[in-house]
This record gives C-alpha cells, structure tokens and sequence, in this order.
C-alpha cells in the first residue's frame, strides 16, 4: 500500500497579511491573506497534509509593529490568522524576539499550535524555552510524521540582551545530532524544520558565505543521517527541487509570495513504512484572490493601524526624498544625517552610523507622517552606545566599504556578497562626526584613505563613543570588531518612536547635510 505525505510551509511571513506596501498602500503580489488561499485549495486537494510554519513571522510591517506596541490586548493578529488556517506548528524564527519576551511568550500561549524548537533552551534547566522540541503527528493510515524545530543559533549576535535573557542558543547540527535518531525511532518520517538556510552551494558544496554557523542546512544534510525533508528559511530563498545528499530541501521566500511544498510517498513493506520517492515544488501565491476569512480577521487591527500610520508627525523644509538608493549611498543625504542627528541626540555622543535599510526606502517628503517613518527606518532597533577603538572604527568603515565593487565600464555596482543569496543593504553604514573617504581604486581592507575626528587623524589606539542600532552592536552584519565591546549606555526605545518624538519636539526640520564623507570612484562618472 502506497501513501503520499503533502507537506506545506510558510516561512519569513514577517508580518505581512494584506496584498500591499504600507509606505503607500499600493497593492502587491503577497502576503498571507493571498498564500491562505492557496493552502485552502491545496488541502482541499489532498489527504496526509502538514502545515508548517518556519519562523520570523509576528515581525515586520507596521501592522505588527502598532500591535506589538499599542494593541497587545488582544490575541495576536499572525497566531489568530494561523490559528484559523490550523497550521500543525510553528518553528521560532530570530525576529520572534525582536519584541520581548513577554510578547513572544504571549504570543505562544494564544497558539493552538506548538512553537517547536529543540536548540533554544532555558539557560537554568536546558528545557525547550516554549514545551517540546518536536512535533509528531499520526495519520490515518498509521504512519506518523516527526517534525524537529531548529533556530540559526547566531541570535545572540544580533538581538537586544533583554530580549534572550536566561536563554541559551544550542548549536543546531549538535542538537540535530541529539534529536533526530531519537526521532527516527518514534516515527517513518523525520523532516527538520530549520529556521536558517544554507551557507555553501546546494550543488557543488563550495561556500557562498562567511563560514559563522548562522546557516547551516548543507551541514545538517551531510552531517546527519535519518533527516528526509529538510524546510529551510531566514535567507529569504527561492528554492526547489532540490536534494543534499539525499535530503530534499525547500526554501519558501518571503512575504507570504510563495507556498513551500514537498510531496512524499511511502509504502507499507511488511508493517514498515518506507520513503519510495520526494519532490518538493514551490506554489506562488501570485494571482490568488485574498482570502476572505483571513480578511475579515485581520481587518480591525488594519483599520488601526492605517489611522496610525496617517498621523501627522513634522514638516520638512527642504529636500530629504530618496529618488536613487545608490546615489544615497554614494554621498551624504539629508535622509542619512537626519537619522544619525537623532541617534545622536538621543544617545548625548558625538559620533553616530546608521544605514539605508531597504532599496524601497523614499525618504521623507513635506509632510511627515507615521507611515514615512516606519516605512524608511523598518527594523524594531534600539540603540546602544559602544566603546571602540581607532582600529575597530577605521575596521568597520572597511567593511561598509567593501559594499561596492567597480565594472568594467568604471560604474559603480553592489558587491554580491551583500546581495547574494539574499540583499543585505542594511549592511552598508554611514556615519555623522567624522570625516572619511572612500577610495574605490583601492583594494578591499585599503579603502579608507581619509579619517579624522575634530580635525586630527583618528588614533588606532584611542577610544571613542559611537551609537549605533542593537543589531550592530552586536556584532551583526559580519561587524564583529563591535562584538564585545563595552557598553556605555543602552537606549531600549525603538529607534522609529525615536525619529517621531524628535519631530513631534522641533515640529519642522531643515533638510542639510555636512558632507562629512565621500565615496571617490576613479573615474568621472559612475
């Protein structure tokens, strides 16, 4: 007797529901209201289904972001949609944190779910932070299907220490390596549900990336025997119909714009089941009409969040658009310098960096609203200020600047290692209070031909006070010269409300920047 297994798998929804971009409400090709569609008519289809959800979902669009704030009274909006959709699990993604852990324990308890995650534990017991590590599920036919959680254990590089405290991020192979004969024992199929991606070529096996342990699905495929299916994420990832030694794996994107699904069939060989064959496909949500249940839902905490976002902030006199991200990244902006005026003014230091997070970022016009702001600073960050030296500053500008490569024309282009295998823009920072260039004719680690602060040359040895966001403090974005570092003040208010108050306090702002920075490209034009 032969069964096929329907496995579906959401991942890095990051709290986007409605088929729209908020910065200005014009429709687009995504969101879980259009995937649910999707599922629905898929399950209708077919029997021994798992639904699955593979983390960073309650994050990420000012519809989260007002609840997780202003509207935590009531259930929240992701688990409800889930809840209504009957999802088997969900997997603990990095931004799961990004809100607190009160919100996130929450958050699970509103869940008729499990949140499953084997490698996250509680620092004191070494229990699972949120019940079981693994989900097993029984079918009809008798077979049973085991689910093993797994998080990128890179977490402590990027979030607020607030957020983790008593938590402890296991190694995710080691815990694999616990789990899953474990689990091979218990059930005919295991699949590993792993909030990471992967950190060499699916194919040949060569890196693609810095070799830090944040993405390590190649190695659980070559490392582990017993693991079937192996779901994949936080890399945002378009992949399918493809095996690792065996292992057939999936990445289902972002946003809710496509459906992972990977079929299994099985045959019952004298009382055991056995896997005859895998394929694993990705469905787009492209061209679904939303569902209307998952509408009807979402609608109270939308209407919300709209009249939020409208809210008039501050005027601007001046020009702070964006019309060129790369033109932004090339010279200061007033966009730039005002974020890093805020952070400094928040922070009482002199020196500050900030990045253009996103190429959809339009900067501020005129008139300022709420939508303006968490449309162009997107990420929850707080702020901290860290105690560098010289070297680690000349050394972090080094790595901003390896941001660019040339053409062969003598044009400017991003460097695929901040592009590939996902945009990482938020990578490249400028900074207010000193004075740099860089030089695109020189070689990666030689760039910075220019460094001064209060007009004398920064000293390798010297310590300065710089602010910057919680996730960069931390180490993240390859920055590990701030890892470590001594705080000297922790600012836990969200770097948005930050931009907010300031306007809300002076009412109009001038848009001026000091051109305290360059980019030299050697040639006349770009």
């Amino acid at each position: 007797m032969e069964e096929s297994i329907h496995i579906y798998v959401t991942s890095d929804v990051h709290g986007n529901v409605l088929p729209l971009t908020y910065g200005n409400n014009e429709q687009a090709e995504l969101g879980l209201a259009k995937a649910a569609a999707l599922i629905k008519e898929e399950m209708k289809m077919n029997d021994n289904c798992l639904l699955i959800d593979n983390g960073d979902l309650i994050q990420g669009t000012p519809l989260t972001y007002h609840y997780a704030r202003m509207g935590k009274e009531s259930i929240n909006p992701m688990v409800l949609l889930l809840n209504e959709l009957k999802f088997d699990a969900a997997v603990i993604g990095n931004h799961e944190f990004n809100y607190g852990l009160p919100l996130l324990e929450k958050t699970v308890n509103e869940s008729k779910f499990p949140w499953i995650s084997a490698n996250i534990v509680w620092e004191d017991s070494g229990q699972p932070i949120f019940g079981e590590p693994y989900l097993i599920k029984k079918f009809r036919s008798g077979f049973k299907v085991a689910v093993l959680g797994l998080t990128t254990h890179y977490i402590p590089n990027w979030e607020n220490p607030e957020h983790i405290k008593g938590i402890t991020f296991l190694d995710a192979v080691q815990s694999a390596k616990k789990w899953v004969p474990f689990l091979k024992e218990k059930a005919d199929i295991v699949i590993v549900s792993y909030h990471g991606g992967f950190e060499r070529d699916i194919e040949s096996g060569e890196p693609t990336e810095i070799l830090t342990g944040e993405n390590q699905g190649y190695q659980l495929c070559m490392e582990i025997e017993g693991i079937d299916v192996l779901l994949t994420g936080h890399q945002h990832r378009l992949i399918e119909n493809s095996e690792i030694n065996g292992v057939s794996v999936i990445q289902p994107g972002t946003q809710g714009t496509s459906v992972g699904h990977v079929e299994v069939t099985i045959r019952n060989n004298s009382g055991f089941w056995e896997v005859i064959s895998k394929k694993s496909s990705l469905l787009s949500a492209k061209g679904y009409d939303p569902d209307q249940v998952v509408l009807d839902l979402i609608a109270p905490y939308e209407e919300k969040a709209q009249e939020w976002l409208d809210q008039p902030i501050g005027v601007i006199e001046g020009d702070m658009e964006i019309t060129d991200p790369m033109e932004t990244r090339l010279r200061d902006t007033p966009l730039i310098e005002f974020i890093n005026k805020v952070q400094i003014d928040a922070a009482g230091t002199e020196i500050s960096s900030t990045a253009l997070f996103d190429n959809r970022s339009k900067g501020f016009s005129s008139r300022v609203t709420m939508r303006d702001i968490v449309s162009n600073y997107i990420y929850p960050n707080t702020l901290k200020v860290v105690e560098i030296t010289g070297k680690d500053m000349r050394e972090a500008l080094e790595r901003s600047a390896s941001y660019f490569v040339l053409n062969e024309d003598g044009t400017v282009a991003v460097n695929p290692a901040f592009s590939v295998p996902k945009p990482q823009h938020y990578n490249y920072d400028m900074w207010e209070g000193i004075r740099y260039t860089i030089d695109l004719s020189k070689p990666f680690g030689q760039r910075i031909t220019e460094l001064t602060f209060k007009g004398d040359e920064v000293d390798g040895n010297a310590l300065y006070q710089v602010v910057m966001n919680n996730y960069r403090a931390g180490g993240g974005g390859d920055y590990h010269m701030f890892k470590g570092k001594r705080v000297v003040k922790d600012i836990p208010i969200d770097v948005s409300e930050l931009m907010a108050n300031y306007l809300l306090k002076r009412g109009t702002i001038e848009a001026a920047c000091d051109n305290n920075w360059r980019v030299k490209v050697p040639s006349s034009k770009k």
